[in-house]
């Protein structure tokens, strides 16, 4: 059997908050037909807590998590990159003037694979979101392969 390889330094900006060493890097802000990460100075460990202050909605609805990247174990990882963000960098609207004020852009995967283009594509991008655009769809279905 295949181990499964955890990338400990890079991360994953929009893995599941209930993955293990996940951190709250932004609040979902905006509108239910624009929502938007407003990004935090500072990323947070997520805790039980935390988890339970999301109540009653999925703590994804209302933060963007990161947590070091499942490589072989995301249905996103193509034994080489992710295909989450090259279908963002490449398919999404540019929704950033400049580069978001984000806290994990040193260690995270989009950023290092993709550069600014994921970055300016970012704060639409929202892990539990029940309100998706057509383009959006698109983007999660091709990403899983």
């Amino acid at each position: 059997m295949e181990d499964i390889v955890v990338d400990k330094t890079t991360l994953c900006p929009s893995a599941r908050p209930e993955s293990e060493n996940s951190v709250v890097f932004g609040i979902i802000s905006g509108t239910v037909a624009e929502p938007r990460v407003t990004y935090l100075k500072q990323p947070i460990p997520i805790t039980d807590e935390l988890i339970a202050k999301a109540s009653p909605v999925t703590p994804a609805e209302i933060f963007r998590t990161a947590a070091p990247c499942a490589t072989k174990a995301c249905l996103h990882f193509d034994g080489e990159d992710c295909r989450l963000a090259k279908q963002i960098a490449g398919k999404l609207t540019v929704v950033a003037e400049e580069l978001p004020p984000c806290s994990i852009r040193r260690d995270c995967r989009w950023w290092n694979q993709e550069g600014k283009a994921a970055c300016m594509r970012c704060p639409q991008v929202i892990t539990d979101n029940y309100n998706p655009s057509e383009v959006t769809i698109e983007v999660s279905n091709l990403a899983a392969g």
